[in-house]
């Protein structure tokens, strides 16, 4: 298991979208936690999957082909990215179960090595049904980053204020003080 530190500025969003802001922008170059098994053990660590998955090539390769399929319903026609999406989903389903604490249902995978993958497809449909309009880009130029916008009214713009939010701010601030 890894003990590295999760180097990206935004982490603790949904699973879906937490897979995707493993590229982020930094400093004009996209940085990809998951161009290595290292990487992607810190990703299973940070979403508490580490256990159950071993960070190996098999679960790199399945998870970059989630990411991908996640991405192009997020980016573009969710009717298009379809079949990329529910290629992932077919290798797990949801097995109803009566237990003692009463009705359960846990993921099944056929293939242990797609569990990741099938998690974070499965979270996506699971956004799509709680909040599509809420799943967002940064509005931060040059920011590549994902966010669930659980803002009481539903404006939030930005991945991080502190980041984004406050570069935005500072920039047009600037540009008012030129044109004075």
């Amino acid at each position: 298991m890894s003990t590295a530190r999760d180097p990206r500025p935004l982490t603790g969003e949904p699973l879906a979208l937490d897979l995707l802001n493993t590229r982020w922008n930094r400093e004009g170059v996209i940085q990809d936690l998951l161009a290595d098994t290292d990487g992607l053990a810190v990703w299973l660590a940070g979403n508490g999957l580490a256990g159950d998955h071993p960070a190996g090539a098999e679960v790199l390769r399945h998870l970059r082909t989630a990411r991908d399929a996640v991405k192009a319903a997020v980016d573009g026609s969710p009717r298009e990215a379809a079949p990329l999406v529910d290629a992932v989903l077919e290798h797990g389903r949801i097995r109803a179960r009566l237990t003692a604490a009463g009705p359960a249902e846990e993921p099944e995978f056929a293939d242990p090595a797609w569990g990741p993958a099938w998690l974070a497809a499965r979270s996506y449909l699971d956004l799509l049904t709680r909040a599509p309009e809420r799943i967002r880009t940064c509005a931060g130029g040059g920011c590549v980053l994902y966010f669930l916008d659980t803002s009481r009214n539903g404006t939030r713009r930005w991945c991080s204020m502190a980041a984004c939010g406050n570069r935005a701010k500072a920039s047009r601030h600037y540009a008012r003080s030129k044109e004075n």
